[in-house]
């Protein structure tokens, strides 16, 4: 089964999308942090990251930077997800420096799963 680390502050984020993946077929890891994901993300090596920008301890392009300096974790495919970036930016390619992927929040789940099956397959 394919795994997903879901890091977001918010409970109800964590809760929904993590609702939400299980139905979809994938098993979820969560964490609240960015020192909680960089160390899930080590010992659990999902096969991507969904990756909240603004954490509590350490932010999300912080956390990406670390886990890509990881031998063990360089290649996970990490997703961000963050109100700092629009629907139209998101639109116009979706990417960010690293290969990595962005998400606007507020998502629509359909949308946000499509890329997920895509960066996993």
């Amino acid at each position: 089964m394919r795994k997903i680390l879901v890091v977001d502050d918010e409970e109800d984020v964590l809760q929904i999308l993590e609702k939400r993946l299980n139905s979809s077929g994938y098993q979820v890891i969560t964490a609240k942090n960015g020192r909680e994901a960089i160390e899930k993300a080590s010992r659990e090596l999902p096969n991507l990251i969904l990756l909240d920008i603004f954490l509590p301890d350490i932010d999300g392009g912080e956390v990406a930077q670390q886990l890509r300096e990881n031998e063990t974790t360089k290649d996970i495919p990490v997703i961000f997800l963050s109100c700092l970036f629009t629907k139209e930016d998101e639109k116009r390619g979706g990417h960010l420096r690293g290969g990595n992927f962005f998400v606007a929040k507020p998502f629509e789940f359909n949308e946000l799963l499509d890329i997920i099956n895509r960066s996993v397959s």
